[in-house]
Formats: structure tokens, C-alpha cells, sequence
């Protein structure tokens, strides 16, 4: 009915979107496009408000932050995990207004996702997930969301470029597993987080997730998104297993340039690109392959020998413990992935077949 009266409007010089009634009609495909996109999909999109805990609050904190989330399902919304991070309760409100409470059902930290569940209310419409792998650059994106609590809020831009996630630096600890970020010129601002990323099919292709600012007294220009095949294997994974199945060593790393020099030039080692195998869980991927960890004395300080240093994933040389973490979370369980080490003051490679994610 909403794409017959946007036509119908077109033929007659007038054109009617819910309650507002336009001088002019639509005169090109793309507008028309654009609103029959926006109108649709507009009532998938929901706000949400996180009444954040006490103990995370400091004076003068606002105590309720604010997100977006979209209908997957009919009763099952997806947004980021930092939306709803550290809440103490959460309440949905609908696209007409109409609030539900909220329970966190699944959780992906690595790639910053989170799905929500609602009771007593079924989703006026649910959004599909397009393929982000095919984006064009200078293909068309719309955004909805709720930028600085302004609901149902609509912007359009185009898809830029695909990022290596190295270049899209954040300071939350989050999205460690992200390997590449949609960078697009629709609007992304704070409180759209979560919202989707629509191609002119209406399809999801992203999921909002940030912005970029040459500092933080200037508003981001520049929208970050995860792409949206990676956010529909996540939803995929969490429903049917209870977490994600993205590759993972069983390892902890430190980043090679954070150690001393002295006791990188007694491991013989020249460069300072790396990630050092710090533990090695027991059980793990890493264990059953022969990864090597690390010593430590009393007082929690290495010492010689270390332990293996990675220095490559896949013929890929590695800067640091998150290119590992990345590269490594691009394979399924069940594949194998060749580590280059720097062992005993010989390059070995050591072959490591990823093994299936568990509830812990």
C-alpha cells in the first residue's frame, strides 16, 4: 500500500508519507526509493533505553544510555553489546512509540553484538540480511536509529570503503574479532548504534556501530559499521550454540614491543612485530597443537626462555597480538591455520586446527 501511494503521488504532482503531505512530488527514482525503503523498514527499527547499573555511574553521569536495535525475528532484536552493556534493566520502544521490556538473550563481545529478546509484543515487521561481501563503493546506504535520542530518525549516504579493522582504532576493549569495518557517509551518530545498515532493497547489509573525528570536540563524519554477513553468522552461531564459532587459539598473547629490549635481544629477536604466547589453556586449540607459552617468576616477570612468538598467521606477518586475534577469528572450527614462530631462536611453523567454541 505504502509503494502505491508514493506512486500514485508521483503522477499527480503530491505525495503522502504517514501524516505529512508534500508540495512537491518525488521526482526521481532514487527519492522514491528512499522513502519506501525508509517507511518500511522504519518499523522494524527500535530505540533502546539501558538504565546502566549503580556501580558503573559516577556523579553527574547520565544513568540511562541510548541505542537502536532492528526486529531479526519476531521477537528477537539485534543491536551492539555496547548498547546494552553493564545495564541493570532495558526497555524497547516500538517505531509508533508503544515501550516493552527487554531481556539480553545472546552476547558477542569480539564483534559487538548483542540480541535482545521482548515478550508481549510480536514485531510489526522484521529486516532481512543482504550480502555486505558484494557492496560497491558509491552504492546507496540508509541508516535509521535514534542519534541523540531522536527516533526514528532516517540518513542516506553512500558505502566508502571496507577498513581493515587496524585502522578504525577503539578504546573499549570490544570488536577484537572484527578483521574489517564498512566505512559509508550516512549519518552515524551517538545513539545510532545498533541500527541497521540498509541497501536499496531494504536488506540489512551493516549493523551501525560507530564514527570517525580527527578529535573529540568535533561531531564524527564519518559512520563505521559491521558488516552484516559477519553480524548474521554471530546471530546464526549464538541461537543454535549459545556463542560464537569464529576461530580462537586458547591462548593469551602480549604484544612483542611491549617487552624489554634486553629480553628480546637475549631471545634473539630483531624486530619488535609480534604477539608472545603467554598462557596456554589446557584442552586448547594451541595445547593440542604444541604452542608454547611463557615463563614467569615469583613476581609474575618473564623470563628466559620465552615462549613461542607469532610473527605470521597464514603467511600474513603480524604487527601485534590483535592482527592474531583478527586473522585467527576468520576461520570456522574445523579449519587449520598456520602460525610462523619464533621458537628457541629458529623460525618453526606450527599447524593448529581451531576447535568448536563452548559455553563456559
Amino acid at each position: 500500500m505504502a509503494a502505491a501511494v508514493v506512486v500514485a503521488g508521483v503522477a499527480v504532482g503530491a505525495y503522502v508519507t504517514g501524516r505529512v503531505s508534500a508540495e512537491r512530488a518525488l521526482v526521481t527514482p532514487d527519492e522514491i526509493n528512499t522513502v519506501e525503503v525508509s517507511q518500511s523498514a522504519v518499523q522494524a527499527v527500535v530505540r533502546i533505553d539501558n538504565r546502566l547499573r549503580k556501580d558503573v555511574l559516577q556523579t553527574g553521569d547520565d544513568p540511562i544510555d541510548t541505542g537502536t536495535g532492528f526486529f531479526y525475528k519476531k521477537d528477537l532484536i539485534v543491536t551492539n553489546y555496547h548498547v546494552i552493556k553493564d545495564a541493570e534493566s532495558l526497555t524497547v520502544t516500538l517505531y509508533n512509540g508503544r515501550k516493552v521490556p527487554a531481556k539480553i538473550e545472546g552476547v558477542d563481545p569480539g564483534i559487538d553484538i548483542a540480541i535482545l529478546r521482548v515478550t508481549g509484543v510480536t514485531a510489526p515487521k522484521t529486516l532481512g540480511f543482504g550480502q555486505s561481501a558484494r557492496l560497491i563503493p558509491g552504492q546507496k546506504l540508509i541508516t535509521i536509529g535514534t542519534p541523540l535520542k531522536i527516533q526514528n530518525f532516517v540518513g542516506s549516504g553512500v558505502f566508502s570503503v571496507i577498513a581493515s579493522a587496524q585502522d578504525v582504532p577503539r578504546n573499549d576493549n570490544l570488536g577484537q574479532e572484527v578483521g574489517q569495518y564498512l566505512i559509508t557517509t550516512a549519518t552515524i551518530q551517538q545513539g545510532n548504534s545498533g541500527g541497521p545498515l540498509l541497501d536499496s532493497r531494504g536488506a540489512v547489509v551493516g549493523v551501525a556501530d560507530a564514527n570517525a573525528a580527527p578529535n573529540l570536540f568535533v561531531p564524527g563524519l564519518i559512520g563505521i559499521a559491521i558488516p552484516g554477513d559477519l553480524v548474521k553468522q554471530s546471530l546464526d552461531d549464538l541461537e543454535k550454540i549459545g556463542v560464537p564459532q569464529r576461530g580462537t587459539l586458547g591462548a593469551s598473547l602480549r604484544d612483542l614491543d611491549s617487552l624489554e629490549p634486553a629480553l628480546r635481544q637475549l631471545a634473539g629477536l630483531t624486530s619488535s612485530e609480534g604477539a608472545l604466547v603467554m598462557d596456554v589453556a589446557a584442552g586448547s586449540a594451541a595445547a593440542r597443537a604444541g604452542l608454547r607459552g611463557s615463563i614467569r617468576n615469583n613476581n609474575d616477570q618473564l623470563v628466559a626462555p620465552l615462549g613461542d612468538v607469532i610473527v605470521a598467521v597464514d603467511g600474513v606477518r603480524v604487527l601485534n597480538s590483535f592482527d592474531v586475534t583478527r586473522l585467527v577469528a576468520a576461520k570456522r572450527p574445523g579449519q587449520t591455520v598456520t602460525l610462523r614462530v619464533w621458537r628457541n631462536k629458529k623460525s618453526v611453523d606450527v599447524k593448529v586446527t581451531l576447535l568448536k567454541r563452548t559455553l563456559q
